[in-house]
This record gives structure tokens, C-alpha cells and sequence, in this order.
């Protein structure tokens, strides 16, 4: 019985170890409620063995740009002894994907905009006084009003 306990449960150290994650992260994933291990009677922080594939899923949404909050919710309904199973990871990205689709949106627009006039003020590329003259583009707010989320990019005074 102590023997699949120990089979089945990882320390801490175990999980930073085989998930690639420093001990530290995977204190703050539980601080953030992403993840949720126990103590063992004498004191040792243990994890079931299915927080490495919650631990990979979060690492991967993280690389992907998706919110903590997003992964704690997706996450949330999932026993911590139960694996995500293919199933969990469709749900999970069928979720995210507009978000996705939203960043991925963004990073091109900035992308192809970044050598040309943003609307930030400084007037001082050659096509700024034909995109903002004269800064007309402050009265929508602050910051690069060309390159805002949700702004409409086309629109020109």
C-alpha cells in the first residue's frame, strides 16, 4: 500500500523536476489555484501523479498567451487525481480559440504597422503628418491610437 502511495503521489520536487518547472512557479500555480497538492503525515508536500499533465497544459496555455484566469476556470472542473484527457484538452481549446484568434489578430496588425505612423503623437516619420496631422488622433484617447485594441485602424482624420 506505501508503495503505490509513493507510486502514485510526487513531491514537489519530483514534479518541478519532471515537469521542467522551477519549484517556485509551481508554488505560485498553487498560490493562483491552478494546481492544489497536500501534506503527508510527516510534513512533505505531495501532488498525484496527474498534476504533470496539468502542469503541462498550463505551461502550454501560458506559452500561447492564454490568461491565468482562463486556465484556472478550464481547470476547475477536474478532479485532482484525473488526468486531462483528450476530451478535457478539446473543451479547453475550444475555449480559448477566439481569445487566440483575437491575439493572433493583434500581433499581425502590429506587425505590419510597427514601420508606419501609429498615432502616438511624436509626428515624426515622414507619413505621420498624412495619417494624424497634427496629432488630430489624441482626441481618442491616449497612447498609439493607431495600433489599439479595438480601434479601427483604417479610420483616419
Amino acid at each position: 500500500m506505501a508503495e503505490e502511495y509513493s507510486r502514485m503521489t510526487l513531491t514537489v520536487g519530483e514534479v518541478a523536476k519532471r515537469s521542467g518547472v522551477a519549484v517556485s512557479t509551481l508554488h505560485f500555480y498553487e498560490a493562483k489555484g491552478l494546481i492544489e497538492g497536500w501534506r503527508s503525515d510527516g510534513n512533505q508536500r505531495r501532488y498525484h501523479r496527474a498534476i504533470l499533465r496539468r502542469v503541462a497544459i498550463i505551461r502550454v496555455a501560458q506559452r500561447a498567451g492564454i490568461p491565468l484566469a482562463a486556465i484556472r476556470e478550464a481547470l476547475a472542473g477536474l478532479p485532482l487525481d484525473h488526468a486531462p484527457t483528450a476530451e478535457d484538452w478539446r473543451r479547453f481549446t475550444a475555449a480559448w480559440t477566439g481569445m487566440l484568434e483575437e491575439r493572433i489578430t493583434s500581433l499581425t496588425q502590429l506587425r505590419d504597422q510597427l514601420s508606419l505612423c501609429i498615432g502616438c503623437g511624436c509626428l515624426s516619420l515622414t507619413d505621420c503628418p498624412l495619417r494624424n496631422p497634427d496629432d488630430t488622433l489624441a482626441a481618442d484617447g491616449p497612447g498609439p491610437r493607431c495600433l489599439s485594441p479595438g480601434g479601427d485602424r483604417k479610420k483616419r482624420p
